[in-house]
């Protein structure tokens, strides 16, 4: 069982940035793939980006690429989203994820709660 813990969203207007953490705990959490999903009001849980446990290969979906940034301290088991150049179409509840090593992300073992991201234009 691996437990997700979700911190850093809040609001800020379009242009700003944001930076979300992601706290793991449990057992081989440190060699999990982990990322982001969100979701909107009145829209289906999109997937946002991912990164294997050794910080060697990322992933990111079209509309965050150039603009947020994956990364993770596998020594805490921590995870981060830097959010630049933020859109209001980012506003959206944003889940931390996790699958084993070697499964495939697109459909997440594990959830965190969600922290909300508002911005404003």
């Amino acid at each position: 069982q691996v437990q997700l813990v979700e911190s850093g969203g809040g609001s800020v207007q379009a242009g700003g940035s944001l930076r979300l953490s992601c706290a793991a705990s449990g057992r081989s959490s440190s060699t999990y793939t982990m990322g982001w999903f969100r979701q909107a009001p009145g829209k289906e849980r999109e997937f946002v980006a991912y990164i294997i446990w050794s910080g060697r290969s990322t992933g990111y979906a079209d509309s965050v690429k150039g603009r947020f940034t994956i990364s993770r301290d596998s020594a805490k088991s921590t995870v981060y989203l830097q959010m630049n150049s933020l859109k209001p179409e980012d506003t959206a509840v944003y889940y931390c994820a996790a699958v084993p090593l070697g499964s495939s992300f697109s459909r997440p073992d594990y959830w965190g709660q969600g922290t909300q991201v508002t911005v404003s234009s």
